[in-house]
């Protein structure tokens, strides 16, 4: 960068900084939205630079500024998803300029991205997922034959439980880590969920999630008070469970089932979708249990049983 200047738009940029406050503020944004909107508002800034030898006048900029940039994302080599991903953080940006009367109209507007290839999700299946589920007790198990020292089991059981409530109530890995005990209802089977704009749902949860979330608490030696957090990293702080952690755990237990271990926590919400159309719920249900603000986000679920069934019927009938 020219004369080794460092910018930082989150430290030196009013409006960027007010923009990734009101994210995390107003919008309820997860913590990977902001991380990555400040990164792409970051990039954005030292190519600026590098170009322009000073930080984007973000009100004067113009459509021509962006195909530039546009531009040389596309001699980067960069995917279709990682250029769309920079300009969503730039047209939110500008989003909150028009709206805040600072202009009238985005320069990003009308410019046209790559289109994103279509992938169809992956998940696992029912039995793939059942022999998941049972990986935390059946390790808690196998230590248990292998010592006589007492196991300590809780943090089995509250893997156990976060694997079965993912996949009972279809969370995403950040809605799990904001529930309170306070959120679950054990008498009604209900759960209240905290999604995407602070948004509110509430799902039901199935008697074997319920279940083994009451093992965990048990196990616990108190009952949880109702404003804990319902999954504790460390009991004694009461410090709620993190992202990375949950990855680490389904990492983990993903390898000792015999699965692929790269699957990220959100292929089980993609195998609660799956698993909810394949035996023949519908899709405005399952929008609503996703909590997915428009049904084309949901329907690429259709496209994947439908191309399940398609292999089925080319495999089986006879005139196919």
């Amino acid at each position: 960068m020219p004369g080794g200047v460092e910018v930082n738009p989150v430290e030196q940029d009013a409006d960027v900084a007010a923009f990734l406050q009101q994210l995390q503020v107003e919008a309820g944004a997860s913590l990977y939205t902001l991380r990555n909107y400040r990164q792409a508002l970051t990039e954005f800034t030292r190519w600026h630079v590098s170009q322009r030898q000073q930080p984007p006048q973000w009100l004067g900029l113009t459509r021509a500024d962006f195909r530039g940039y546009l531009r040389f994302l596309g001699h980067q080599q960069l995917g279709r998803a990682a250029v769309q991903l920079r300009f969503s953080a730039l047209r939110s940006f500008y989003r909150r300029l028009v709206r805040a009367g600072k202009l009238a109209a985005s320069p990003i507007q009308e410019i046209a991205l790559p289109r994103k290839e279509k992938r169809l999700p992956q998940f696992l299946t029912v039995t793939q997922m059942e022999t998941l589920l049972a990986a935390p007790l059946r390790e808690l198990a196998n230590l248990r034959a292998r010592t006589d020292q007492p196991v300590d089991a809780v943090s089995y059981l509250r893997d156990a439980a976060m694997l079965e409530v993912i996949y009972s109530c279809g969370l995403r890995i950040s809605e799990l880590c904001a529930l309170r005990v306070e959120d679950v209802d054990g008498t009604e089977l209900l759960v209240r969920v905290r999604g995407k704009g602070k948004k509110e749902r509430q799902l039901p949860i199935g008697k074997p999630a319920w279940a083994a979330l009451a093992r965990y608490w048990a196990a616990m030696g108190e009952p949880p008070a109702q404003e804990q957090p319902v999954f504790l990293l460390d009991a004694q702080k009461l410090t709620p469970v993190y992202p990375r952690l949950i990855q680490l755990r389904l990492k983990h237990y993903l390898a000792a089932a015999g699965l692929d271990p790269s699957l990220s926590p959100h292929k089980l919400r993609h195998s609660y979708a799956t698993h909810l159309l394949d035996a023949g719920a519908d899709l405005r249900s399952v929008q609503e249990l996703l909590g997915h603000e428009n049904l084309a986000t949901t329907q690429i679920y259709t496209h994947l049983t439908t191309a399940r069934l398609r292999k089925v019927y080319d495999a089986a009938h006879p005139r196919a």
